[in-house]
C-alpha cells in the first residue's frame, strides 16, 4: 500500500464490485475477517455501492447483522443484515417518464433505447431489455417502462443499439441534463441514471453528517469512475490496482488489486491504528 496513514478513520467507506469482492465476487476470509476487527476496534465501515438493495443479501453474513450499505449510486441506504431499507432517495414516476422520453428521442426513439429500473419493489424491464444478471422470476415487464414504473425509482437503466464506446456514459449524461445523474459503474453499454443530485458522495456525507463524522476522519476506497465523487469528498482516498485510470489519477493513495485484498489491508492497518496497534489512534 502507498501512503500508509498514521491516524485511524471514524469511517471506512468502500464500494463493493472491482475493490471489496474478489474477482467472482466473494468476500475473502481475510477480509470478512477484517472486516469483523475494524468493527471491534470502533471503526464504521459503510459499502458504498452501484448495486441494487436485492443484490446485496449474500452479504449479510460478512457485516455481523450490522453494516449499512450506500446502495444504488447514493439512492438507498439499506441494513445490509436485516434488509430494511433506511433511507430512499428515488425518483418519481413523472422525473423517469422525462428522461425516457428524452433519451429516445435523442437516440432512435423506443426501438433504439431499452430501459429497466431498480425500485424497492426489484426490477422491471421493457421487453428488449437485454440484462447481463439474470432476471428474477416475476418480475414486472411491459413494452414502455412507464407502465411498471413504481412510487419512487432508484435507477433507470438504459441500453441502447448505438455503438458503444469508452464515452457512452458521457454521450448519455449530454443527453438527460439537469434530469438526473448518469453514473459509470464500468458495465460496459449500460447507462445508470439517478436524480438530480443523487451521488456515492452525497448521501455519504449525510449518513456521516447526522454521526458527526466528518470528511477527514473517513477513508474511501474504490475502483470505477462512479466512485470519484467519494473519493473526492473523503479526507483520505484509495485506489485499487485494479481501478480505472482516472481512478487512480484522483485517489491519495493507493492499495493492492480486489483479486489481491487491497481492501483487507485497508481494513486492518485501520483497526491497528484505532486500537492503537501501530502507535496512533484517533
Amino acid at each position: 500500500m502507498s501512503g500508509t496513514p498514521t491516524r485511524a478513520p471514524r469511517l471506512v467507506a468502500t464500494d463493493l464490485d472491482g475493490t471489496l469482492l474478489r474477482p467472482d465476487g466473494t468476500v475473502s476470509p481475510r477480509t470478512a475477517a477484517a472486516l469483523v476487527r475494524a468493527a471491534d476496534a470502533g471503526v464504521e465501515v459503510v459499502f458504498v455501492t452501484a448495486r441494487p438493495p436485492r443484490w446485496l443479501r449474500e452479504l449479510a453474513s460478512h457485516v455481523a447483522g450490522h453494516g449499512v450499505a450506500i446502495c444504488a449510486n447514493g439512492a438507498a441506504v439499506l441494513e445490509v443484515g436485516t434488509g430494511r431499507l433506511l433511507v430512499e432517495r428515488g425518483m418519481s414516476p413523472e422525473l423517469v417518464g422525462g428522461i425516457a422520453d428524452r433519451v429516445r428521442g435523442a437516440w432512435g426513439g423506443p426501438e433504439a433505447v431499452h430501459l429497466a429500473t431498480e425500485s424497492a419493489d426489484g426490477f422491471a424491464y421493457e421487453t428488449p431489455f437485454l440484462s447481463s444478471h439474470p432476471v428474477p422470476p416475476g418480475s414486472a415487464t411491459a413494452d414502455r417502462i412507464e407502465d411498471v414504473l413504481r412510487p419512487s425509482t432508484f435507477k433507470l437503466l438504459v441500453r441502447s443499439t448505438r455503438p458503444v464506446g469508452a464515452t457512452f456514459a458521457d454521450e448519455l449524461a449530454a443527453v438527460v441534463g439537469e434530469l438526473g445523474i448518469v453514473a459509470d459503474s464500468g458495465a460496459v453499454g449500460l447507462g445508470e441514471i439517478s436524480g438530480p443530485g443523487i451521488t456515492k458522495a452525497a448521501t455519504l456525507a449525510d449518513w456521516a453528517a447526522a454521526r458527526g463524522i466528518d470528511p477527514a476522519d473517513v477513508w474511501a476506497v474504490g475502483d470505477a469512475p462512479n466512485d470519484l465523487s467519494m473519493l473526492g469528498w473523503a479526507g483520505t482516498s484509495f485506489a485499487m490496482a485494479n481501478a480505472h485510470a482516472s481512478v487512480l489519477d484522483a485517489a491519495t493513495r493507493r492499495c493492492a488489486s480486489n483479486a489481491d485484498d487491497g481492501v483487507a489491508d485497508v481494513l486492518e492497518i485501520a483497526g491497528a491504528l484505532a486500537e492503537g496497534a501501530l502507535g496512533s489512534s484517533r
